[in-house]
């Protein structure tokens, strides 16, 4: 009968792992990644080849070029983790003033000096603003895709063409040091690296000293052409702090100290025949991040970083200013500051160094960034005796249109090759747009080329601009087609999930008719037949959180939409308590604490975004408390312990009458001793009681808390192998008891010292949600059992999406908290570290609500006790069916929604986690049927077939 009652788990978690990795396969395809690398003797056939004429005339010429006339000989590449904008740019650009503004003056200076040949850029990245996929769309100049994400702990190799590997194959010799994802992407290209783990987000100082130490010795050395150091202290210090905090303005200021000396090192050897006579320096983050520390997301934030280039072959003239570059003013019209797109950083460095632009590139040579370095500029005819002004802009106009003429040729012939070779490509009618706007660009082009102009001293500068202009307007075409149309989707997988989620719809729902008439049960609390206004109520509360999810600003607020909709359930509830007269102190309960949670979610989701409503509408108040009040430091601090002796001491009670099995016993004492072993932990990293000193216990103890919850769940396991009693609610009790706490330490250690309070949030709505679920009962004696009340397994459901976001927890890889993963470990292991963000990500919201449903059955008033397993199994039924009705809802949307501006920042990162919790539910749910439900010869159920 086990098997009668349990099936169902089984059948529709196959149905949803298949339905999900074939929709998955059609939506999360990735970028066709083309095998073709591009070489020196390709741009001979391109119509950008040099003409017969003077060597040099056009500054392109001479046997040194390969694509491009090298412009640079050496370039020093400084990665900076997570560099915000703001961290760059001058307070005076923005509104307010922050405590980690202009904390790199070293940039500002340079930047701004009179005469000087450096400058700050505004930088554009792509989302997901993840390390590895900004890494791969710096040296590949392309737009990688979504699915890159998940690789973001275990870098690939890059095996399409690159920056990097057109550096080795020209013979450039490269150098690195840092984060070790740059020796995972491109494992034998550097000439020299010092990797550095990158992973443990809580060190803040191993990468970067580890980069500080070998910097400046090699700023010395001649074995280099190209030098990269990747700094990540201030991605952790983001992660660990936050943007507004000490550690956060001490690691700036350290950069700043570590770019002064390295400027000053360049500038020393910058003379004539020195070291660094034609070097180029630049200074980029790979991505922002918010105030909060965190990115992956789209936000401004998260997408806006910053790009200091210096050149100390300093050029003769700014950029010429026929080509009307727009850039932003600060509020005191002082500095302005210029926007680049990354997709452009790749194919720009290219043509600086003189190598083949990158197969994939789709970026543009970026003019203000190709313009800094002196070696663009033909700085002998710059000594002949002709007007200076239209000599330095024809001449370096002559250049640029020839650079671009090749970038254009490349890109053209790239979507002209992956359209050939890829399963869908682009349309036909936006590759028509496309080829026209090069064939418009190539004509004026070969105007210009024309030997009678070809040989001509002046060639009106009007013209050049129009050839830049339509050279610029294809690249932007191309570049906004790739943006909006990259990911090929494949219309009958996506199709063919999305039937298959529904099928398991329709199972789920025959499940449940099928176990009800074995049961002979009925929907309605009375116990006659009908259907009850529970049932109704608990479809329409589904259906509209599902339909909530069509909307991108609902999937924004979805705590709200899922605390208002509790909340609604709970009036539900009050009402029959009043009509009743009885639990009004349970229903009164119930919404105050739904209002405590919905205080919280406000404080999660504020750390989402600065501009969060909370903290415009908090502000007021929030100013005049005083955080660093010795009275409130301790009362916060003290918080936490007093929660978690509290849980102790409830679940000392719950076994305390001697009712509880043995095994119930064994596993509660050692939940309290691990609840004790936290409390000492914490203690240990606070200044309370003089315990900061025991640093020893800081990775031990967590170690401990593992390993009695693994010998707890091994010890259930043993138990419920040997264990031939029946089911009954003694035994049920316990084993939930049981099971909840082995898995409590765990989970409140990893979330932090908000832990204990979520803890006692749940077992108190848990405990609410049980009392008032029979208030509508009035059963006669003689009318049918009633099963669960669906309006109950809704509360429960909704109570721990609740707790997703009551948790500080979003549907994007910016909120999630990867420091847990770090909690009792300072080295990083794929597997270990996977599992515990997991669990702290998943804990509240779904491993501890999974486990803890049958205290819904507990409290039902059964006719008989062999109908527990009925109700177990029932009960477990609406709850999967819950979870899939809504996940079904996300893949309809993500199909609907594929070509939204937002799919990649908002809809794609809420299918992964959306699909992952209904993954982990249904495993879950499984797990607990192998361990509520009693073996098949231990309990055997008398079915009524006539009934049916």
């Amino acid at each position: 009968m086990k098997w009668r009652l349990t099936w169902v788990f089984w059948a529709t978690t196959a149905l949803h792992v298949a339905a999900i990795a074939i929709f998955t396969r059609g939506f999360l395809l990735t970028r066709t990644e083309l095998p073709f690398h591009s070489g020196c003797s390709d741009v001979a056939g391109s119509p950008c080849a040099p003409r017969p004429g003077p060597a040099g005339s056009n500054g392109t010429g001479g046997s040194e070029r390969c694509w491009t006339k090298p412009a640079v000989d050496r370039v020093v590449i400084v990665v900076l983790d997570a560099l915000r904008f703001d961290f760059v740019a001058p307070s005076a650009l923005f509104k307010e003033k922050k405590p980690w503004m202009d904390r790199l003056p070293v940039l500002q200076k340079l930047a701004f000096r009179e005469g000087s040949s450096a400058k700050i850029f505004k930088a554009i990245a792509d989302p997901p603003t993840t390390s590895l996929q900004r890494l791969k769309g710096l040296t590949s100049g392309g737009l990688p895709t979504f699915v890159d994400v998940g690789n973001s702990f275990g870098a690939p190799a890059i095996t399409e063409d690159n920056l990097i590997n057109q550096l080795v194959q020209n013979g450039k010799r490269v150098l690195m040091m840092g984060d070790d994802t740059w020796v995972q992407l491109f494992p034998h290209h550097f000439k020299r690296s010092y990797p550095f783990p990158s992973f443990n987000v809580k060190d803040l100082h191993t990468v970067d000293n580890g980069c500080i130490d070998n910097l400046l010795p090699s700023l010395y050395q001649e074995d280099w052409d190209v030098l990269i150091a990747h700094f990540l202290g201030v991605d952790h210090a983001g992660h660990i702090f936050g943007v507004d905090s000490l550690p956060m303005i001490e690691k700036l200021e350290q950069y700043n100290t570590v770019l002064e000396n390295v400027i000053s090192v360049l500038e020393s050897q910058s003379g004539p025949g020195g070291l660094h006579e034609n070097t180029f320096l630049l200074v980029l983050g790979d991505h922002g991040q918010t105030l909060n520390g965190d990115h992956g997301g789209g936000s401004a934030e998260e997408v806006e970083t910053s790009i200091f280039a210096m050149s100390f072959k300093k050029p003769p003239s700014a950029i010429p200013s026929e080509l009307d570059i727009s850039c932003e003013y600060t509020l005191d019209e002082r500095f302005c500051i210029s926007s680049i797109q990354q997709l452009d950083f790749a194919v720009t460095v290219s043509a600086l160094l003189g190598i083949p632009f990158p197969f994939g590139s789709i970026g543009r040579v970026n003019p203000e960034l190709y313009a800094l370095a002196g070696g663009t500029w033909n700085m002998e005819e710059l000594k002949a005796d002709k007007p200076e002004h239209d000599l330095k802009s024809t001449e370096w106009l002559h250049n640029y249109v020839n650079v671009l003429c090749i970038n254009a040729w490349q890109v053209k012939r790239y979507i002209d090759i992956y359209s050939a070779s890829s399963l869908i490509g682009f349309s036909s009618d936006d590759l028509v747009h496309v080829a026209n706007l090069y064939a418009e660009a190539e004509a004026t082009f070969a105007q210009k080329m024309d030997p009678l102009s070809y040989n001509s001293e002046h060639i009106k500068l009007s013209t050049l601009k129009r050839q830049i202009n339509a050279y610029l307007r294809f690249l932007a075409s191309v570049a906004e087609l790739a943006r909006s149309k990259w990911t090929e989707f494949n219309l009958t997988f996506m199709g063919i999930g999305l039937g298959m989620m529904l099928v398991s719809l329709l199972v789920h729902v025959l499940a449940i008719k099928m176990v009800n008439e074995l049961h002979n049960g009925s929907f309605n609390p009375s116990g006659n037949s009908g259907i009850s206004f529970g049932l109704i109520y608990a479809f329409f509360i589904v259906v509209i959180r599902a339909c909530s999810l069509l909307s991108n600003s609902y999937i924004l607020e979805e705590g709200k939409v899922a605390n208002f909709l509790l909340a609604t359930a709970g009036v539900a509830k009050i009402r029959y308590s009043i009509i009743k007269r009885k639990m009004i102190f349970e229903a009164c309960l119930f919404l105050i604490l739904i209002c405590l949670l919905r205080f919280t979610i406000e404080i999660g989701l504020s750390k989402q975004a600065a501009t969060s409503a909370f903290l415009h509408s908090s502000t007021s108040w929030m100013m005049g408390i005083d955080f660093n009040h010795p009275v409130l430091v301790y009362i916060l601090q003290l918080l936490p312990m007093l929660a978690l002796i509290g849980l102790a001491y409830l679940l000392y009670k719950s076994t305390a009458d001697g009712s509880s099995q043995r095994i119930c016993r064994i596993v509660v004492m050692g939940t309290i001793a691990s609840y004790v072993l936290i409390v000492v932990h914490w203690a240990s990293e606070s200044n309370m009681l003089g315990l900061a000193q025991i640093n020893a216990a800081r990775n031990v103890i967590p170690r401990i808390i593992y390993a009695i919850g693994i010998g707890q769940m091994l010890l259930l396991a043993f138990s419920q192998l040997c264990n031939g009693s029946k089911v009954n609610n003694r035994s049920l009790f316990s084993k939930t008891v049981s099971m909840l706490s082995a898995w409590s330490p765990t989970v409140t250690i990893l979330s932090g010292k908000q832990g204990p309070l979520i803890t006692l949030a749940s077992i108190l709505g848990g405990y609410c949600i049980v009392m008032l679920q029979n208030i509508e009962e009035e059963s006669n004696g003689t009318a049918k059992p009633s099963v669960v009340n669906p309006l109950s397994v809704t509360e429960w459901s909704l109570l721990a999406l609740s707790m997703f976001f009551c948790t500080g927890h979003w549907c994007a890889f910016d909120g999630l908290r990867y420091g847990a993963a770090f909690i009792g470990f300072d080295e990083f292991v794929l597997i270990r570290q996977a599992i515990l963000l997991t669990i702290e990500t998943f804990g509240f919201s779904h491993i501890i609500p999974v486990f803890g449903l049958p205290f819904l059955v507990l409290r039902r008033k059964l006719f008989a006790q062999k109908e527990l397993l009925v109700q177990l199994s029932l009960a477990y039924m609406m709850f999967g069916l819950i979870m899939a009705a809504t996940v079904t809802v996300t893949i309809l949307c993500v199909m609907i929604q594929r070509r939204h501006l937002m799919v990649w920042g908002l809809f794609a990162p809420k299918f992964v986690f959306d699909v992952a919790g209904l993954v982990l539910t249904d495993v879950l749910i499984c797990l607990a049927s192998l361990y509520y439900f009693c073996r098949p010869e231990d309990h055997t159920l008398e079915i009524n077939t006539s009934r049916r």
